[in-house]
């Protein structure tokens, strides 16, 4: 029988920089309410700690968080300190920088010069003198764009110590040139998941033909995005989850498993049934066949 444990073990590692990291990881977003930011209740606090804590217990190490997942009650990477802290030696915590939330919510987009103060933001509620992986998380409005000023201004952070590697997320393959023309990029985290398009996919191989790791953000949420998982989903992935008696999510985070071996899964959730489903998944094994028609969904899709 295949444990939780066993389940993290068989979805296989990557080395994220100079660190070593399962493949299953684990989402920090839904850790404060019922949905993303505040567009939910907020959490129950001490359930929120046990979830973050049981993760690691299963073999998760490598967190995904950032400064601005935080509802009305909670913060997500306050949580995550108060249940980790001091932290085991070989977790990875990854954040991202670039976008902000003020104190009552409202969004808003750091400058180069700014981008220091969010990186000390993260340190001081982690809890750390260092950050292991910064993702510099691109606007909407900037995907046709250079992101050389940005992401520049964090590679000096990463030369002052107060950063070991850097990522880039919602970018695009011209934005991973340009920043591996400034300093090493270990990762990218872009929204991915059974449904994406042919161009999402090639970015996917891209990324692993040059050693760099693909993080898929909303594998399981996909089109709902921060408001979660649609209560329906295609035939092809119901019928898939029934033949391997798993939900839906299950059989689409094993999908994005399948993608490549430089692919790390960060679902999210603050529930702690669905945090045991999520890491089972990565256990799950799809056949050849079954793949051939989830990955047919994105080549329809339009």
């Amino acid at each position: 029988m295949t444990t939780h444990t066993n389940a993290v073990a068989a979805a296989g590692t990557w080395m994220l920089g100079d660190r070593m990291v399962n493949r299953i990881g684990f989402g920090a977003m839904r850790l404060t309410g019922s949905a993303a930011f505040d567009l939910g209740t907020p959490s129950d606090r001490e359930r929120s700690i046990k979830v973050v804590r049981r993760a690691v217990e299963l073999g998760v190490n490598h967190i995904d968080t950032a400064a601005f997942y935080f509802s009305s009650l909670r913060s997500a990477n306050e949580l995550i300190n108060r249940a980790l802290a001091p932290y085991p030696d070989d977790l990875v915590i990854a954040t991202k920088v670039w976008p902000g939330r003020d104190p009552s919510g409202k969004w808003w987009w750091a400058t180069p010069e700014q981008l220091r103060g969010q990186v000390e933001e993260n340190l001081r509620q982690l809890g750390r003198d260092h950050l292991d992986v910064v993702n510099l998380r691109v606007p909407p409005s900037r995907k046709g764009s250079s992101i050389a000023e940005h992401f520049g201004a964090l590679a000096d952070l990463r030369d002052a110590g107060l950063i070991r590697h850097l990522g880039i997320s919602n970018a695009t393959p011209e934005h991973l040139a340009e920043a591996q023309a400034i300093a090493p990029v270990v990762c990218v985290q872009n929204a991915y998941g059974v449904g994406a398009s042919a161009e999402e996919q090639e970015f996917l191989r891209a990324c692993g033909e040059q050693g760099v790791a693909f993080v898929p953000f909303f594998a399981i949420a996909g089109a709902g995005r921060e408001a979660g998982a649609s209560e329906t989903d295609d035939e092809t992935v119901l019928a898939v989850a029934r033949a391997h008696d798993v939900t839906p999510a299950q059989v689409r985070l094993a999908w994005t498993l399948h993608q490549g071996p430089h692919v790390l899964a960060i679902p999210g959730t603050g529930n702690p049934d669905h945090l045991a489903a999520n890491v089972a998944a990565g256990a799950l094994r799809l056949s050849d066949d079954e793949m051939a028609l989830l990955s047919y969904l994105y080549l329809r899709s339009p």
